[in-house]
């Protein structure tokens, strides 16, 4: 049931961490593999990974908050591959700061890549999976969408918006047998995790009752059920990925 053989499938910001984790993972079970980024080059290594597993992947230089760079991407991945069955809006960036003290520039820069860019992708996506009437949409939340937390009003509206916006998505593409699903990871072992101090991340550590933080793998397998057959009656959810700190 979670054999993506013959399946194509998008990844943003796929470089590292948790895109590259889901990328490697969708491999792992048959998919090919249009890797997205802000640069290509930073691709090379996930791509390096894929190619060990026998499966094909392609890299694209996308800055995701760009209508222009989005849909350039899509027609160029669905004339190199033919088709596009699985897209995991996974990009995003942190700007953190308190309210008071927050700028303009970062509020929009957070809300442009992690929200606008889910919009566009699943916009240009849509189209040619609901010709196929075929297909799974993943965006990747978080459960400071879910909670919000301090210091980060920008990242909580933006993935607060994008479990609203999966919900909308999936109302919209359902009659065409088009998914959309949401996954919100907790504080997982990541580049952009490692920046939080010793202090913080130990208060984070007793808030979680399975008493030890996710790797990007743990997400990429739930990421993996929700783009395959076996979540074919789910749509319009959001999945927490926490070890119980969200429930």
């Amino acid at each position: 049931m979670m054999d993506l053989n013959g399946k194509v499938a998008i990844v943003t910001g796929a470089a590292r961490g948790i895109g590259q984790a889901v990328a490697v993972r969708l491999a792992s079970a048959g998919a090919d593999i249009a890797l997205c980024d802000v640069q290509a080059g930073w691709l090379d290594e996930t791509a390096g990974r894929i190619a060990e597993l026998g499966r094909r992947a392609e890299k694209y230089a996308v800055d995701v908050s760009s209508s222009a760079d989005v849909e350039a991407a899509i027609s160029q991945i669905h004339q190199d591959f033919g088709h596009i069955d699985v897209l995991v809006n996974n990009a995003g960036i942190t700007k953190d700061g308190l309210l008071a003290r927050m700028s303009e520039q970062d509020w929009d820069a957070v809300l442009n890549v992690n929200l606008k860019g889910a919009f566009l992708f699943c916009k240009a996506a849509s189209r040619i999976m609901m010709k196929q009437r075929t297909g799974s949409i993943v965006n990747m939340a978080s459960i400071i969408g879910l909670i919000g937390n301090a210091g980060q009003c920008n990242y909580a509206a933006s993935k607060g918006g994008l479990i609203s916006l999966t919900k909308s998505v999936a109302k919209e593409l359902a009659g065409r047998n088009v998914r959309a699903n949401a996954v919100a990871p907790g504080f997982i072992e990541t580049k952009m995790t490692e920046k939080l101090s010793p202090d913080v991340q130990q208060k984070m550590l007793e808030a979680i009752p399975m008493k030890r933080f996710g790797k990007p793998e743990d997400v990429a397998n739930v990421v993996l059920f929700l783009a395959s057959d076996a979540s074919a009656y789910m749509t319009g959810q959001t999945l927490t990925v926490s070890g119980g700190m969200v429930m």
